[in-house]
């Protein structure tokens, strides 16, 4: 598909300010599949100057106009540059307006628009202060399976930011997060990540044993991927770690079992990363005690070193965190 001219652009940017519903509906699809393109259309569109006048738009009272400019932007935030032209167009409060008042295409893509400016760090604390939280947990409770996992995504990159922790529990989001871990919502993966980083508090910690996350956590170590394996283990570290009432509840819904089947499981390849980072101290044998807890900590740190923390192998990481619960269990419970 070969770029529009800048002066086809600008004719359309131009059509964005007229006065006539029409105009700006046709207009804002136009921009919207064009942005969708390609990256050279995503940077021409921008340059024209469309973006602070597609943020206008979102506050349009015509439905359509409304979801073609918060899509626009969705496609136009494809590019780092565009994320800043966005946020310094004053998008995010608009955003959130459309969160709350669009249709359910046009929610889906606010969330996504979110998540998207939520890469940048500086984003995470202005999102979250901005009110855009309890918006996206509304979105994750009560929106479209799309609109759900959109969600979920924005509010998993929030999470990230410490001080937005509490605002996500408050507003409700553990209760949705738990329900969402049933696989026939085909969210666990995402559902998981997030309580894993809400577990990192105490606010979290308590709201998920309140919402009965525990025994839901326990079968995604039994059951999930190997990326909801790795989350749903350091979910239950956390709470293990931090209060023995869990960890007896932890520990009476079963989690040993898997937990075991989990720290001895995997690939060929992922077994030698776990051996090899442990310089040949056993982390496992095959009769307890399982673990040679002395050594564990010793290995985690060479792993990390090994595989980096971006490795696309998420098996050690699991492996290494249900070593380190039932190390933890061992110390601490005298189960094995």
């Amino acid at each position: 598909v070969y770029p529009p001219s800048a002066t086809k652009v600008k004719k359309l940017v131009e059509d964005l300010k007229s006065t006539s519903t029409y105009t700006q509906r046709v207009a804002t699809a136009q921009l919207r599949l064009l942005a969708k393109q390609n990256r050279d259309n995503q940077i021409i569109i921008a340059n024209c100057g469309a973006i602070s006048l597609l943020v206008d738009l979102l506050h349009s009272p015509d439905t359509k106009t409304q979801e073609n400019a918060v899509t626009a932007l969705l496609n136009l935030s494809n590019i780092d540059n565009n994320k800043k032209a966005i946020v310094d167009a004053n998008a995010i409060e608009p955003l959130i307006h459309v969160l709350q008042t669009g249709s359910p295409v046009a929610k889906e893509n606010s969330a996504a628009t979110l998540f998207s400016l939520s890469i940048f760090e500086i984003n995470k604390a202005r999102i979250g202060r901005s009110g855009a939280i309890r918006p996206l947990v509304d979105l994750l409770g009560n929106g479209t399976p799309r609109g759900k996992k959109d969600a979920a995504a924005a509010l998993f990159n929030l999470s990230l930011f410490h001080e937005n922790k509490a605002q996500i529990v408050q507003a409700d989001a553990v209760r949705y997060l738990v329900k969402l871990l049933d696989p026939a919502a085909g969210m666990v993966d995402k559902a998981v990540a997030v309580l894993a980083s809400l577990a990192t508090t105490s606010e979290g910690r308590t709201a998920i044993g309140q919402e009965g996350g525990i025994p839901l956590l326990v079968e995604v170590v039994e059951l999930g991927s190997a990326r909801g394996k790795a989350n749903a283990t350091a979910a239950l570290l956390q709470l293990c770690t931090n209060s023995s009432r869990f960890c007896i509840m932890v520990l009476q819904e079963g989690a040993v079992p898997p937990l075991v089947a989990l720290s001895r499981s995997g690939t060929q390849r992922a077994k030698e990363k776990v051996y090899t980072a442990s310089a040949g101290f056993p982390l496992f044998s095959k009769s307890p005690p399982f673990f040679n807890s002395e050594n564990l900590y010793i290995s985690l740190i060479k792993l990390l070193v090994l595989t980096g923390t971006g490795t696309s192998e998420l098996l050690p990481k699991a492996l290494l965190q249900a070593q380190a619960l039932l190390s933890y269990f061992q110390r601490h419970y005298r189960i094995f």
